[in-house]
């Protein structure tokens, strides 16, 4: 089972195999949204189902059952386990995860499925350019059958794997040692000196600030555990992993700290995933700048 990274020579080991196994093309550009599409149908791993960022991991803004809020809503665990049934995903499966974006967008799948119960989880180390720079077997245009390797048993949700923090959490733990927050935007949306998506600049008062493509090698792929775990503790500075929260702009581009930190074997940490977008929606909420 592989429940955080696989490799290109793992992937294609685990494709040549019996294992019951699902690829998913996570692809997306936020400033153009109907480009990730493009982007499969140009390219995609075979066999590779999309898994589009507002179609498929979010709910729609006015969703009565959304499980957050912000820019990019989760869908409920219900919700999103009737799409992973209806793509023929089940709980035997291994899932793997990807997209060409630096792990920006696979994230989010990754860290849903371990909500939603499902440990066997991967995100392909490296993305879509480690796949063809290894010579992986891909197409183009759009996969004829992506379910042939169901079970039909379907795909029951079971007790979450993950953490899900919500904006009332967040407030109440605000400034007790219980909790520190980890912001993974770049830093000059950190300070609040530019703004291009949501109304209000800045950050979450007392939050730390890790950009997430700081987790990444020249190559595009994460950083030795070992380093990792130094900078990690060197931001930290002391405070206990396990009260780590982590938040961006709306819950995506967290993930990649997620998923750092457990590879630097800092444990499973919490998403706040209404994030910058969700919590600056009320202006009674505290804010900072600088």
């Amino acid at each position: 089972m592989y429940t955080t990274l696989i490799s290109v020579t793992q992937l294609q080991a685990l494709l040549s195999s019996a294992q019951p196994c699902m690829v998913f093309d996570c692809s997306f550009e936020l400033m153009e949204p109907s480009a990730g599409d493009q982007q499969y149908q140009q390219l995609h791993i075979v066999g590779a189902v999309r898994a589009d960022l507002g179609r498929h991991l979010s709910a729609a803004k006015t969703a009565s059952d959304a499980a957050s809020g912000g820019r990019h809503p989760l869908p409920s665990r219900e919700r999103f386990a009737a799409w992973l049934r209806s793509i023929g995903f089940d709980n035997g499966m291994q899932a793997v995860v990807y997209d060409r974006q630096g792990c920006n967008y696979c994230g989010r799948l990754w860290w849903m499925l371990k909500w939603a119960g499902h440990e066997a989880v991967a995100v392909l180390d490296g993305g879509l350019q480690a796949w063809q720079t290894g010579g992986g077997a891909s197409r183009s245009g759009v996969e004829s059958d992506t379910t042939a390797q169901s079970s039909g048993s379907g795909f029951a949700l079971t007790t979450p794997k993950a953490v899900l923090s919500t904006t009332d959490t967040v407030a109440k733990n605000l400034g007790r040692p219980l909790q520190n927050l980890i912001d993974a935007r770049g830093a000059p949306r950190f300070r609040g000196e530019v703004e291009p998506l949501d109304p209000v600049a800045g950050h979450i008062p007392g939050a730390l600030n890790r950009a997430f493509g700081l987790n990444f090698d020249a190559d595009g792929k994460f950083k030795p555990a070992t380093q990792l775990k130094a900078e990690f503790e060197t931001l930290l500075a002391g405070r206990d992993p396990a009260t780590v929260v982590h938040h961006c702009g709306s819950g995506v581009s967290a993930v990649p700290n997620i998923i750092a930190m457990e590879v630097a074997g800092l444990g499973r940490t919490s998403l706040y995933a209404g994030s910058w977008s969700e919590w600056c929606s009320d202006p009674a909420r505290p804010m900072a700048q600088g």
